[in-house]
């Protein structure tokens, strides 16, 4: 068996029992991120060593990016929708506008960390080739998600 795919079975295993003692994170979250992992890790052809340094600054800003786009904001957006957005007063929507901002700053300053950190493991290929499988799984997901829908 080539070592990229012991090395896949490897992380996806330890991906699988590191959400397994997370109860917070929901079933369909850990199938996307055990596939996340499976695909980044044959996308990137990571060497060992590279591997091993590189999935807890990956796992860490992953989780800390879901963490702020989807649950701070999605508290900000269900203060938007109809029925809150209509009796939202000005002061109100100052307030949550600067949450927001806040928010997207904090996602920027968290890629820009995550950057400087990743350019002491990758090389400046391999970065780029991250953020091009990233966005490749996410098309692929997406892609998944309106073929399942199209068969329902």
């Amino acid at each position: 068996m080539k070592i990229k795919n012991i090395l896949t079975l490897l992380l996806f295993l330890t991906s699988i029992s590191f959400f397994a003692q997370n109860g917070k994170i929901d079933e369909k979250r850990e199938k996307i991120k055990a596939f996340k992992v499976s695909f980044l890790t044959t996308e990137l052809e990571l060497t060992s060593t590279e591997a091993e340094k590189f999935w807890p600054i990956y796992n860490a800003y992953d989780d800390k990016q879901f963490e702020l786009r989807h649950l701070k904001m999605k508290t900000y957006l269900k203060k938007l929708n109809d029925d809150n957005f209509k009796n939202l007063s000005e002061k109100e929507a100052v307030t949550l506008l600067s949450q927001i901002e806040s928010t997207d700053k904090e996602l920027y300053q968290l890629r820009e960390k995550f950057m400087s950190n990743i350019k002491k493991v990758l090389s400046a290929k391999k970065i780029l080739l991250l953020k091009k499988s990233e966005d490749d799984f996410s098309r692929k997901l997406l892609q998944q998600y309106r073929d399942k829908a199209n068969k329902d």
